[in-house]
């Protein structure tokens, strides 16, 4: 639906929350243990963050932490990669190489 469109309006809780949510590289591992425990045939979609100016925002959430949030839709021309989250046995998850 997304390829279609050109463009990713959010999931359900992003639209809950009025903004795409986002982890940085360094907080992906903590989202999906979080979030995502257990759940397989995940993907870790990259963006460039320039691309999409100052609809993404850095905001405190999890532990003070700064997350980006994005405040509009995900123009698929952003993204810079997509790939596939190994899961493991114990629920957890393998988080691939980022690409920078």
């Amino acid at each position: 639906m997304a390829e279609q469109a050109g463009t990713y309006r959010g999931s359900a809780d992003d639209s809950r929350d009025g903004f795409i949510h986002f982890s940085t590289a360094e907080q992906v591992s903590g989202t999906l243990a979080k979030h995502y425990a257990g759940q397989t045939g995940l993907k870790l979609i990259a963006v460039d963050a320039d691309a999409l100016g100052p609809a993404l925002r850095l905001e405190p959430s999890r532990g003070g932490a700064l997350f980006p949030h994005l405040y509009g839709e995900l123009p698929l021309g952003a993204v810079i990669s997509v790939q596939e989250i190994p899961s493991r046995g114990d629920g957890g998850h393998d988080v691939p190489e980022l690409v920078p």
